[in-house]
């Protein structure tokens, strides 16, 4: 059984009951999708036991996450665990789509939202309309962004910022330079 340093899974367990918690199930609700019992997903979530890779995977596939969301904990000094995330550390998340890399710059999942640093690169769109069930604010830090919110077209460049609150929205971006935004939503999705 594969055991990650203690510093390395600091927050594991709390990232895991907050994506549990924003997608709405009880400990049990998520031990009986994944065929476990309750006490065994309370160690977890409780950082008392570590859950093998394909516990892990199993988790991600129930709370519809990523499972790089939960590889991807970089080692954070003791003293900064929880509190600085430095650029090199950033998790990886989102969508495995080549053409946008989403860095979580929040520590972990535990605020009532998270923060994102998204680099679209050249050519790429999200084709269908997205539609959650949160508040999102975003600023253009560089580039241009194409975004269609609600069916209105905008198109957006550095220094300017945008909010969706459950519109049905879509990004793309056409330009010949990679856009970059922080998005910070609420809760967390990811």
């Amino acid at each position: 059984m594969h055991h990650a340093r203690p510093d390395q899974i600091k927050t594991l367990g709390a990232d895991l009951r907050a994506l549990r918690k924003t997608r709405g199930l009880t400990l049990s609700d998520l031990a009986e999708t994944l065929g476990r019992s309750v006490g065994w997903l309370s160690q977890i979530e409780r950082d008392l036991s570590s859950p093998s890779i394909n516990d892990l995977r199993a988790i991600a596939a129930a709370l519809d996450a990523p499972i790089s969301m939960l590889f991807g904990q970089a080692s954070a000094p003791v003293d900064e665990a929880g509190l600085i995330v430095r650029k090199g550390a950033r998790r990886p998340i989102g969508s495995a789509e080549q053409d946008l890399v989403e860095e979580l710059l929040s520590p972990d999942l535990t605020d009532d939202f998270e923060v994102v640093h998204s680099t679209f690169k050249p050519g790429c769109s999200l084709s269908q309309p997205v539609s959650r069930p949160t508040q999102e604010v975003g600023y253009v830090i560089s580039g241009q962004l194409d975004l269609e919110i609600d069916g209105k077209l905008f198109c957006l460049n550095a220094g300017d910022s945008f909010r969706i609150r459950g519109e049905p929205f879509r990004w793309m971006n056409p330009h010949a330079v990679s856009a970059v935004v922080i998005w910070v939503i609420a809760p967390p999705v990811y």
